[in-house]
């Protein structure tokens, strides 16, 4: 064998080393994004569940309805801003794949 060919069969001995690292280092990757993915769903379902909780405290908490005039207080836009963004979030989440 000449060192031409030694050369050429080195280089493919390379490659295909190259290759399975980057087999696995993809597949490392894709479990690191599934891992945050699976996270996201298990935060944002809380977070939907707590809107819910406090939109319930909060309709058993109004014994009066406030008057026209009146700015509704920091905590009632923050309840409607959740309630808004749960109901978004229900609609627009990626559904897993079957």
């Amino acid at each position: 064998m000449n060192p031409l060919e030694s050369r050429k069969q080195l280089l493919i001995a390379e490659s295909e080393l190259n290759r399975a690292q980057l087999v696995q280092e993809w597949q490392a990757m894709a479990d690191g994004v599934r891992s945050v993915a699976n996270r996201a769903r298990t935060i944002s379902s809380l977070a939907a569940a707590a809107a819910s909780l406090i939109a319930g405290l909060g309709s058993f908490r109004r014994t009066r309805s406030a008057p026209a005039d009146e700015k509704p207080s920091r905590w009632q836009i923050l309840l409607k801003g959740a309630q808004l963004a749960g109901s978004l979030w229900s609609v627009f989440r990626p559904r897993p794949k079957s």
